[in-house]
């Protein structure tokens, strides 16, 4: 008598293109729930509209003498604070899904495991252009005189860029948090304190000594004034490549510890 031999399966992983694929037709499966629920565009519009007309006709008489050219300083600076907020979604939506057990049934499917996850963040990126195009209209309507429309453009790219990166943060604390509410909360924590202590609203000089060291190197005071540049006005190519130098940095130590919380998380 011969004991059977079980060979066990082999597991298969997928190569590069099979991961795009993959990561593209998730990317549609997050798109396809805004048809869905519009209502969703109907939020990402609101948030950034109430901003701006605060902002500028609250403000902007104290911050600059007048609320046109607050207008032009600070819609790049709003920008580029709604663009972080947004990626708090990105966050509280996956955590949602584990929670609700999605992502144990994506599990089951030979697809590329970070599929899911990039999937997510790919298509958070379209409500990203979403917002830049609603502020940036509603910023002409009020009177923004737009430098080119080349530079609005390039301003889109490297946001998506810089939000891609950061998102990965929001990845992270969706993954290792109980609850949206503490993804909210963690989110808060880090995003508040970056924006508020950058140049996105008032220039870095009027702050006190100790802060502005810090606020000339924070990623979000090189955010804010590469949108003002290609905006409106001031220096492009230093803020530009600290941007993108803050965005590697970012992702290189933010999508790997994501990636393994996530693995762990599904094991």
């Amino acid at each position: 008598m011969t004991a059977a031999t079980i060979e066990a399966p082999v597991v298969h992983r997928p190569g590069l293109g099979a991961t795009v694929s993959q990561t593209l037709s998730m990317a549609w499966r997050q798109m396809v729930r805004i048809k869905h629920n519009p209502f969703e565009l109907v939020d990402l519009s609101l948030s950034p509209i109430m901003f701006l007309l605060l902002f500028v006709y609250v403000f902007g008489g104290q911050m600059a003498g007048s609320t046109s050219d607050y207008l032009q300083y600070v819609l790049g600076g709003l920008i580029a604070q709604n663009a972080i907020f947004l990626t708090m979604y990105t966050g509280t939506g996956i955590n949602a899904d584990l929670r609700k057990g999605v992502y144990d049934r994506f599990r089951s499917l030979p697809i590329a495991r970070s599929a899911p996850l990039a999937g997510k963040i790919f298509a958070d990126m379209f409500k990203q252009v979403w917002s830049i195009v609603v502020m940036l209209g509603l910023g002409l309507l009020m009177g923004f005189e737009l430098r080119s429309v080349a530079g609005a453009f390039l301003a889109t790219l490297v946001l998506v860029v810089f939000a891609l990166a950061i998102s990965w943060i929001s990845v992270l604390m969706g993954v290792v948090a109980d609850s949206e509410e503490k993804v909210q909360i963690y989110a808060f924590v880090i995003i508040m304190p970056l924006t508020f202590t950058s140049s996105a609203f008032v220039d870095i000089n009027t702050m006190p000594g100790f802060m502005q060291a810090w606020a000339k190197v924070n990623p979000v005071t090189h955010l804010a004034d590469a949108m003002r540049g290609l905006l409106s006005f001031g220096p492009i190519t230093e803020p530009l490549m600290w941007t993108f130098v803050w965005a590697v940095a970012i992702f290189a130590v933010t999508a790997p510890l994501a990636m393994r919380a996530y693995k762990r998380k599904m094991v």
